[in-house]
């Protein structure tokens, strides 16, 4: 759902306060907001937000060369992979450069006469959204400058044509020039800008890439290409059936599902004490995650809780929860009766249906009394893991999360213990 961003007046109120004013020419003027905030082939000297962080202040202006490498505005032996590894791993392990970075490809996808540079701008955002969040604070700004440019390309070309026209009136005796480029050398802006915001939402709330790995060259290729090839982790299930139907086509379920699921219980994870309790090493985790997401399930796994913990990411992530939100009430009104909460399962989209129902029929086998001994995850505390990943509280009233949690819990127990998934066996 998009949320209606902060307005121009409270970006520039918020740009005022936060902005690091820069300086020009011998008197040391200001530069005014609009300057500050529009494309510059030069260096700057001190960073772009206020901070009194030395170690910020030099390495947010070895920062704004990376960029510019990125983009095409500055010479660079290192391909442009490398450029935005440097980059992206400087801010993953320096959090107070995170801001300083997307305040910076603000600056040079405004009022950018290149094209092609404008675009490399753009999806050098949409790679570093993949690893962290900006601050809170400069969340709302970020997300208002990316919903501005949702539905802007042709206002972009026009833009760019007028910018194009007033420089070359203004430097017609000049031989020294930067390359015009109006054409079309990429994806339209507006394609990277629902990109964006699609993954800030996100981002904000899950917090970006964990562990203790830095980010590496397979990442930052993964992360572009989700930009045109969207992740089986975050979408919806419908997308994730239509990016599976050339090779899978006959599978019901999701082959992501279905595999992570199955090697959980290759790896005797219905006898592995604490399951999808005990988290899997997180790196781990990452690695296998890189993998699925291009249709790969390596065969050197050995401890069932890395796919265990990837599967609950998957379940926690998809873009919709497995029970669509317009059923959530008549999920926790009936979390005390069997018979109501196995008629809701019925009602669901038939998709959302065999997802959960496969879910179910999972859990089930480590419900299972003779597994339960072993792993000391009962049904309770099953349904305590696994439903915070299957429904999804939209109240932000701590006291109704805390209330609506237990009623959540109580409904998945009811499922386990109550719904008939005999049929799934025939699916597969």
């Amino acid at each position: 759902t998009l949320r209606k961003p902060i307005s121009q007046s409270s970006m520039a109120d918020w740009a005022s306060k936060n902005l690091n004013m820069h300086t020009q020419g011998i008197f040391r003027r200001r530069i005014s907001i609009s300057n500050m905030l529009s494309w510059n082939g030069g260096s700057i000297k001190k960073p772009m937000l206020i901070t009194s962080n030395r170690t910020i202040k030099k390495e947010a202006c070895e920062m704004f060369k990376l960029v510019q490498s990125y983009m095409g505005d500055r010479q660079t032996r290192m391909d442009r992979n490398h450029v935005a590894l440097v980059t992206v791993t400087k801010c993953w392990s320096m959090q107070g450069l995170r801001d300083e970075l997307y305040i910076q490809l603000i600056r040079q996808t405004t009022d950018n006469t290149c094209y092609r540079s404008l675009a490399w701008g753009w999806e050098l955002m949409a790679i570093s959204l993949a690893f962290f969040s900006p601050s809170p604070k400069f969340q709302s700004y970020l997300e208002g400058y990316i919903y501005r440019h949702l539905d802007s390309d042709e206002n972009i070309a026009q833009r760019i044509k007028e910018l194009v026209d007033l420089k070359n009136k203004k430097n017609s005796k000049s031989r020294k020039k930067r390359k015009q480029n109006t054409e079309d050398e990429g994806l339209p802006i507006s394609t990277y800008a629902k990109y964006c915001y699609r993954k800030l939402q996100k981002v904000a709330i899950t917090g970006g890439k964990k562990g203790l790995r830095k980010p590496t060259v397979e990442e930052i290729t993964h992360a572009r290409n989700a930009i045109l090839t969207p992740s089986l982790f975050g979408s919806s299930l419908e997308e994730i059936m239509l990016r599976q139907q050339d090779m899978y086509p006959g599978n019901k379920l999701p082959w992501v599902q279905t595999q992570l699921s199955q090697q959980v219980l290759a790896l005797g994870g219905e006898q592995t004490e604490g399951i999808f309790r005990i988290p899997g090493d997180i790196d781990e985790v990452n690695a296998l995650k890189l993998q699925v997401d291009q249709w790969r399930m390596p065969s050197s796994l050995s401890d069932p809780n890395i796919p265990a913990s990837l599967l609950k990411l998957w379940y926690r992530e998809l873009e919709e929860p497995v029970i669509p939100q317009q059923f959530y009430k008549e999920c926790i009104s009936n979390y005390e009766n069997p018979d109501a909460a196995v008629a809701v399962v019925q009602l669901l989209p038939e998709l959302n249906r065999l997802v959960l129902c496969y879910l179910i029929h999972f859990l089930q086998i480590f419900a299972q009394p003779s597994n339960v001994g072993r792993t000391k995850m009962d049904v309770n505390n099953l349904a305590m893991v696994m439903a915070p990943n299957c429904l999804r509280c939209q109240s932000d009233d701590p006291r109704v999360i805390f209330e609506n949690t237990r009623k959540e819990m109580s409904f998945l127990r009811m499922l386990i213990v109550h719904l008939d998934t005999s049929f799934i066996k025939g699916l597969l």
